[in-house]
């Protein structure tokens, strides 16, 4: 790992992760997580502050870019959360089956290089009737952002951890077996990065 990934990419993240339309998206969605939640790419912790600590009884918090690790653990504590950081990708969960009651993604199905494994992963982990919050921003809707987001990836992915401007959300959480109530919208900025989905979702 260079100096850029060690020292420069997580402070951008973090920056980016904190800008005023994601945070506001972040409590809009966070407060909803109950029972025992497992965070898939808590990254920096930026959702730390929004969890509503009354209703949760375990946190898990998955991430392989452990140079991430300290800053949400800053955060872990700030808030008052008790968090367990596994330092490790979602594509193969080391937990049971049926194990967590919500699972939490916000901002990481863009990086993880097999989105549909991990979120079967996340399927697998929800308990019956369990839920799955998510947040990300993808595919536009509009042919015109759409081929700037075509455009603008091979310079994008390499300078934000692997990013991708361009998944399709909706149909990576249908194809692994998700029944979603999903939002969809443009906040401010960019559009190329900035059309967003989110609701949440539960076993088909």
């Amino acid at each position: 790992m260079g100096l850029y990934d060690r020292c420069v990419l997580p402070c951008l993240i973090d920056f980016a992760c904190g800008l005023p339309m994601v945070q506001a998206q972040r409590q809009k969605l966070i407060p909803q997580a109950r029972g025992r939640v497992l965070e898939v790419g808590m990254g920096t912790g930026r959702n730390l502050p929004f969890y509503d600590r009354s209703r949760i009884s375990r946190l898990v918090g998955v991430d392989p870019a452990l140079q991430m690790h300290r800053l949400a653990q800053q955060r872990s504590r700030a808030a008052g959360i008790e968090v367990e950081l596994m330092g490790l990708s979602a594509e193969q969960l080391p937990t049971a089956d049926a194990s967590f009651d919500t699972v939490v993604c916000t901002y990481t199905l863009c990086t993880i290089p097999d989105a549909a494994q991990a979120l079967r992963e996340m399927r697998r982990v929800l308990v019956p009737g369990g839920k799955l919050l998510f947040c990300e921003h993808g595919r536009a809707p509009d042919e015109n952002v759409r081929r700037w987001q075509d455009r603008l990836q091979p310079l994008w992915g390499p300078l934000v951890g692997g990013c991708q401007l361009g998944r399709d959300i909706p149909g990576l959480l249908d194809a692994a077996g998700f029944t979603a109530t999903t939002q969809a919208a443009y906040l401010a900025g960019p559009r190329p990065m900035t059309f967003h989905y989110w609701g949440e979702a539960q076993a088909a």
